[in-house]
């Protein structure tokens, strides 16, 4: 039995109907899974996340090797370093220590999130098949005129089949637009731009990894 697929027009940088993309119906069948999504986001956050944020006990603070005053007859309580956590000045009690905040979900879950964000995409119009995006040079002013005949606003992820400078460069200085390369595609980025521009490869390399 032949698999089910739903055909996606391709249009040139015209805005041309140059064809059609079939995708497979796994993809566009997809329902929308929120918390799905939502814990993947939430994954790639943590996995971005730095981890440096310290803060130094009281053994790691500076001083404290004096006794503050005589252990009885001050009529104080009973002190043994000025590093004290309860002292201004001291060490931190359970304070954050440089750790990795990274952890992976199944690889079943992370293919269902993008299926289902692709499909929402779909559904919503806001997914658009470039036939190819091709830049003699790197120009700023170029990709803005691509993007205005498309029509795509001002809030956009390219997603390209393979690294091109000219085209990577021309939308560096575009604060709403960023380019991907189809290995790097993820729930994040496709949440976070409103309208995501795909090559004819770039989606025949998503779909062939997702289907």
């Amino acid at each position: 039995m032949e698999a089910q697929v739903t055909r996606i027009p391709i249009v040139s940088v015209q805005r041309e109907a140059v064809g059609v993309f079939e995708l497979p119906a796994v993809i566009v069948d997809q329902p929308e899974r929120e918390h799905l999504l939502y814990e993947v986001v939430k994954m790639q956050l943590a996995n971005r996340r730095s981890g440096t944020a310290a803060t130094k006990t009281r053994s790691e603070v500076r001083g404290g090797g004096k006794k503050p005053w005589r252990q009885k007859g001050t009529g104080r309580a009973r002190a043994g370093s000025n590093r004290s956590p309860i002292w201004v000045g001291g060490g931190t009690t359970f304070g954050p220590q440089p750790r990795s905040y990274a952890y992976r979900l199944p690889r079943s879950a992370r293919k269902t999130a993008l299926r289902s964000v692709l499909a929402l995409k779909l559904r919503q119009e806001e997914l658009v098949v470039v036939d190819a995006i091709e830049f003699a040079q790197p120009k700023t002013k170029q990709m803005v005129g691509l993007l205005s005949q498309l029509d795509m606003g001002s809030s956009v992820l390219i997603v390209l089949a393979e690294a091109d400078v000219n085209v990577q460069k021309s939308a560096r200085n575009l604060p709403g637009v960023k380019v991907l390369l189809s290995q790097g595609l993820n729930v994040y980025d496709l949440l976070r731009y409103r309208k995501t521009l795909f090559t004819r490869t770039a989606l025949q390399q998503v779909s062939e990894r997702l289907g």
